[in-house]
């Protein structure tokens, strides 16, 4: 019985009817049963560490090991960037798995993803970041094209796991919630295109010369001189402006001796001249009944006159006289030194100097315009009786964009050569919401005047609305001078995302877009003034009047305006609901009756 327990203990189990005979058999099956353990017991080993290996599997990352900036979301530039902290714990990235994380923003009715990021184990050979089993932290940047729809969004992680060539179902993370769409009332629409102005004067002045000259070192009147057709001319201006009921005149005579001669010689001859003149133009003015005053003085050496005809002249050694001019400042001197200047002083003898033996008769005729009632009333009835600058300026005695569009389409009407009718019937619909009808007039300005800054500002403006920024860009880059550019700069810069530019552009602009630029600027008290003093306030301004409430925490100030901008618009009560602007205020009861939820 012993023995065969001692058999059973140190023998293997056979199977049935298997016989072992003889000593040596016996000897050899035991070395064969020793070998069968040693090999079951490996076998069992390399089982246990193959099984804990495939035991090993990706876990759902904690939502602790993930952070996303800004919280929330921000629109800037079109675009709502992320950046995402992602911490891969120690020993969470088993040495075998691929892992390809993905920001996807999803909003109601869509969703954006950005570009994934692949992470890989220690023995993957692939292209993707090696994660190794002491884990890491890695950076994460997305960027999401902008939609309305995403001010009430989640941001949420995806993964795409494998172990192996197993995949491995891993949960989508959700990291953050809502955007910031501030930016987005900012546009296009709202600013004010350009006017290209009129040049109507209510008065205007012009001035008409007549010149009598006189022989050398002599004052008295030439009748040849009496005869000339200019003289005539002026004289006939003068009467006409006199007997005209919008016009008035004043006469100014300027008597000269040329600069050759002796300082007292030329001012007794210059004077005796501005005597001459002064009793001639009197004369004539009683003759014809005209009651101008007369202003009369004389200059003994016309220096200047000399100068400038110098100027004008073809003369070989001009640069030469006209540098003895600028060197010596006493008049003397100079007469010696261009007189040494022998092979030119007998040219300016015969050429320049007798022109400066003068008297020069200017009358100034001053001209008063029609009265606003008198051109809005021939705006109306008959337009053709004023001229282009008469009917443009009519445009901007009318209040409303309709009214000022009925004259523009008379100036195109009666001076289709003329951009500026053009343009300014394109602003006048645009105005009125009609892009597509502003555009078609701002392209016909463009035909004719390319280079007018208000037409490309106006252009820009319509690319802007279109969704053109390139092509903006470079019509606005043409509009220097146009009034108004620096707002359109200013829109520009709060596209792009650069705020402080934004609110250096707009200047003192009392506007919603100024507004704007001024909030993302954290301007709060500027933006405050701005909005009280925007000249038409509407919805928009009395959002963003609750915004700036929002972010100084001035609560009624939240209420107040959202109450007001939904009464004008009711679009704007979900719009708040869903804005995280005011997420901190969804359970106040005054914010939620201001708009009607």
């Amino acid at each position: 019985m012993q023995k065969n327990l001692e058999n059973k203990k140190n023998s293997c189990t056979f199977a049935p009817n298997f016989k072992v005979k003889g000593n040596n058999n016996n000897s050899s099956n035991k070395n064969m049963c020793m070998k069968k353990k040693f090999s079951s017991v490996l076998t069992m080993a390399t089982m246990a560490v193959v099984g804990f290996s495939s035991c090993a599997s990706l876990k759902p990352l904690a939502s602790e090991n993930i952070e996303a900036k800004p919280q929330p979301l921000e629109l800037v530039g079109g675009k709502v960037p992320a950046t995402i902290n992602v911490t891969f714990p120690a020993k969470w990235f088993i040495k075998n798995a691929t892992v390809e994380v993905t920001p996807v923003l999803r909003y109601e009715g869509g969703e954006a993803a950005g570009t994934p990021y692949t992470f890989q184990g220690e023995s993957v050979t692939g292209n993707g970041k090696v994660i190794s089993q002491n884990g890491g932290n890695e950076v994460l940047s997305a960027s999401f094209d902008y939609v309305p729809a995403m001010q009430k969004s989640d941001l949420y992680l995806t993964f795409n796991a494998k172990k192996g060539s197993k995949p491995v179902a891993l949960p989508d993370i959700k990291i953050g919630d809502g955007v910031l769409s501030l930016a987005a009332l900012a546009n296009a629409k709202s600013e004010t295109p350009a006017i290209a102005a009129d040049k109507f004067l209510r008065e205007q002045t012009a001035a008409h010369d007549a010149d009598l000259l006189f022989a050398i070192q002599q004052a008295e009147l030439r009748a040849s001189e009496l005869k000339k057709a200019g003289l005539a001319d002026w004289n006939k201006t003068v009467k006409s402006a006199e007997a005209a009921p919008n016009q008035s005149v004043d006469i100014e005579i300027s008597a000269y001796a040329s600069p050759d001669g002796g300082y007292k010689l030329n001012e007794t001859l210059a004077a005796r001249r501005e005597g001459n003149t002064k009793k001639y133009v009197t004369a004539e003015l009683k003759k014809n009944k005209v009651k101008a005053p007369v202003n009369a003085k004389y200059t003994a050496q016309d220096w200047e006159g000399f100068k400038q005809l110098v100027e004008k002249s073809n003369l070989q050694d001009k640069d030469l006289i006209l540098r003895v001019l600028s060197m010596y400042s006493d008049t003397e001197q100079r007469e010696r030194e261009i007189k040494n200047i022998s092979t030119i002083y007998s040219t300016l003898a015969d050429e320049i100097l007798p022109q400066l033996r003068r008297s020069r008769l200017t009358a100034n005729v001053k001209t008063i315009g029609k009265t606003d009632a008198e051109i809005s009333s021939l705006a109306a009835s008959n337009p053709s009786a004023l001229n282009v600058e008469e009917l443009l300026y009519a445009a901007t005695l009318k209040s409303t964009p309709a009214e000022k569009a009925t004259i523009y389409k008379k100036v195109v009407e009666l001076f289709p050569n003329e951009a500026r009718g053009y343009n300014n019937l394109g602003v006048a619909e645009y105005s009125q919401g009609n892009v597509a009808a502003a555009e078609a007039q701002f392209k016909k300005a463009a035909n004719i005047n390319s280079s007018l800054p208000e037409v490309n500002l106006n252009l820009g403006y319509v690319a802007l609305v279109n969704g053109n920024r390139a092509q903006a860009d470079q019509y606005i880059s043409k509009a220097s001078g146009a009034k108004g550019l620096g707002n359109a700069q200013g829109l520009l810069a709060i596209l792009d995302g650069n705020y402080a530019k934004a609110t250096q552009s707009y200047g003192s602009t009392t506007s919603n877009n100024a507004a704007v630029a001024q909030i993302l600027a954290k301007d709060y008290s500027k933006a405050s003034t701005t909005l009280n003093a925007v000249a038409k306030p509407d919805a928009t301004t009395d959002y963003l009047k609750a915004v700036v409430g929002a972010r100084t925490n001035t609560v009624n100030q939240v209420t107040t305006n959202l109450k007001s901008a939904v009464a004008k618009d009711s679009s704007l009560a979900n719009k708040a609901f869903n804005d995280p602007e005011f997420a901190k205020y969804l359970k106040d009861a005054g914010f939620l009756q201001a708009i009607g939820k």
